[in-house]
């Protein structure tokens, strides 16, 4: 079991940087999967970006790639989102979400495959 809380989000100007910040709980957390999921009213939860186990492999969505940047530090038991020359279209909920793939370097890109998740932290990006 893992409880996962995000921190970070707030109000900015285009252009603008922030970085988000996951916690979690749990002794195993060098074990998880982690990504970040973004939401928007009336759409569904959209991948984002995702790191695996020990930092090796991370993959992106073509609409963030090369602005976004996620990593993580195990012993802080903590996964960061860094979001560079922040867009309009980046405002959403922005979620962490995690799963344990047993120190496998997998990526995994669906929700549906992620077992625990954070309570959002709302991003707002104005023109």
């Amino acid at each position: 079991q893992v409880h996962l809380v995000e921190s970070g989000g707030g109000l900015v100007q285009a252009g603008d940087s922030l970085i988000l910040s996951c916690a979690a709980s749990g002794r195993t957390f060098a074990s998880y999967l982690l990504g970040w999921f973004r939401q928007v009213p009336g759409k569904e939860r959209e991948f984002v970006a995702a790191i695996s186990w020990g930092g090796a492999n991370t993959n992106y969505a073509d609409s963030v790639k090369g602005r976004f940047t996620i990593s993580r530090d195990n012993a802080k038991n903590t996964v960061y989102l860094r979001m560079n020359s922040l867009k309009p279209e980046d405002t959403a909920v922005y979620y962490c979400a995690a799963v344990v793939t047993y120190y496998s370097g997998e990526i995994y890109f669906e929700a549906n495959e992620y077992d625990y998740w954070g309570q959002g932290t709302q991003v707002t990006v104005s023109s």
